[in-house]
């Protein structure tokens, strides 16, 4: 069975606008590109269709595994979260215990990560470690570059 991937609003749209791209103007593109190659002759000894057709497959297998994930995946009302701990789709303010530097994350899936909005992976290192973490409570997390201990300074949806 596969997992259960929690969204935001924003997330799930984003999927579903990706999958319905897939299905209409990409299907349309891999068609074109596989008639024009078809239009060149002999296709016993045509790469280009050969390469065509590939590309196909691997399109359809994408829209294959964004579908399933798209059938397992949930809209998590934000406005319902407990932020008492540390959820997914929590927002979380730590400090790093060593240096005093603080960061903000957002827990979101996967497919939502972006370090750069300040978004990771609940999959992640870090994420894992700050799981059902309340505010004043201590995570200690295995990084690759060794053990980091962080506080839980705030939790907000």
């Amino acid at each position: 069975m596969a997992e259960i991937t929690y969204y935001t609003k924003e997330g799930l749209e984003k999927l579903k606008e990706e999958v319905h791209y897939l299905k209409t103007e990409g299907r349309a593109l891999i068609a074109k590109a596989i008639a024009e190659a078809r239009d060149k002759g002999d296709l016993s000894e045509n790469a280009e269709y050969d390469a065509a057709k590939e590309a196909q497959g691997l399109h359809e297998a994408k829209i294959a595994k964004l579908d399933d994930t798209l059938a397992h995946s949930r809209l998590l009302d934000e406005s319902k979260l407990d932020t008492t701990k540390v959820l997914a789709l929590s927002i979380v303010k730590i400090k790093n215990v060593k240096n005093n530097a603080t960061m903000t994350y957002q827990l979101v899936a996967e497919s939502e990560a972006d370090l750069k909005t300040g978004k990771i992976s609940v999959k992640s290192p870090i994420a894992q470690g700050l799981l059902g973490k309340s505010v004043g409570e201590f995570a200690e997390i295995e990084v690759p570059a060794g053990k980091m201990q962080f506080e839980v300074l705030e939790i907000s949806r």
